[in-house]
C-alpha cells in the first residue's frame, strides 16, 4: 500500500541516534556583527518538551568551546541581528545542529535570575543598537525546570514551598487555561552545585503536585 502516493516516491530517512547529551547555545548577535553567548546549557527533554535545563552543562571545556563557537558561526552565517538558540546533540563526540530558534528560548529563561543580562534584555539591546550585556552568570550554577498544564490536573498547585525557598524563583506566565503539555510557567534554582540545583528544582516540581 502505497498510501496513495505515484511511484517512484523520494523518500528522506532518519536513524535513531543515541545521544551523548543534548545541549543549546543562546547566542546574541548586534547588527555590526558583535557577538555574545552565555554558558553552555544542558537539556533534557520528555515527550518532545523541554522539562529539564542545567547550566553549566556537565561537558568537557573542549566540547563547550565547541558549542559556543559553532553557535556564534551559525548567527554570523545567517546575518542574524538578535537573541538566538542553536540546539546541538553531541553523539559519539561529535557534535550536530538540531535545532535554530530564531528568538529568545525556552532553555535560556534562566538568565533571568543566573545572570548579569538576561536574553529579553539581550534582544532589546541587540536590535536597538545601544550594546550587548554583560552575559555573566551571578551563580555558580543554576537549574531551570517547565511548568506545565499538567500540574493543574488536581486544582490550582501549591506553590508554598517554592516561594519559601529563597534559591528558587518561581515565574507564571499568567495564562488563564491551564492544559496537559502547555508551558505556563518555569522553576529557576540557584546553587553552589549544578546536580543539587537540578536536583532541588525537579524535587519543589514534584511536591506541588497533588
Amino acid at each position: 500500500n502505497n498510501g496513495g502516493l505515484s511511484l517512484p516516491v523520494e523518500l528522506l530517512a532518519f536513524g535513531v541516534l543515541e545521544l551523548d547529551t543534548e545541549l543549546s547555545v543562546i547566542v546574541a548577535r548586534t547588527v555590526d556583527g558583535r557577538t555574545e553567548t552565555w554558558a553552555v546549557a544542558e537539556n533534557r527533554h520528555v515527550d518532545g518538551v523541554l522539562d529539564l535545563t542545567v547550566v553549566p552543562a556537565a561537558v568537557d571545556a573542549r566540547t563547550t568551546d565547541r558549542a559556543t563557537g559553532l553557535a556564534m558561526a551559525v548567527a554570523d552565517a545567517l546575518g542574524y541581528v538578535g537573541v538566538m538558540a542553536v540546539e546541538l546533540f553531541v553523539v559519539d563526540g561529535e557534535m550536530l545542529v538540531n535545532e535554530i530558534a530564531p528568538r529568545p528560548h525556552n532553555s535560556g529563561h534562566w538568565t533571568l535570575d543566573g545572570s548579569v543580562t538576561s536574553q529579553f534584555e539581550q534582544q532589546i539591546r541587540a536590535i536597538c543598537g545601544v550594546g550587548l550585556g554583560d552575559t555573566s552568570m551571578t551563580t555558580p550554577a543554576v537549574a531551570m525546570v517547565n511548568l506545565l498544564g499538567d500540574l493543574w490536573n488536581g486544582g490550582s498547585p501549591d506553590w508554598t514551598a517554592m516561594l519559601e525557598d529563597p534559591r528558587a524563583k518561581l515565574h507564571l506566565y499568567g495564562k488563564s487555561e491551564p492544559r496537559p503539555g502547555r508551558k505556563m510557567g518555569h522553576l529557576t534554582v540557584l546553587s553552589e552545585v549544578a546536580t543539587e540545583a537540578a536536583a532541588r528544582a525537579l524535587a519543589l516540581r514534584a511536591g506541588v503536585v497533588q
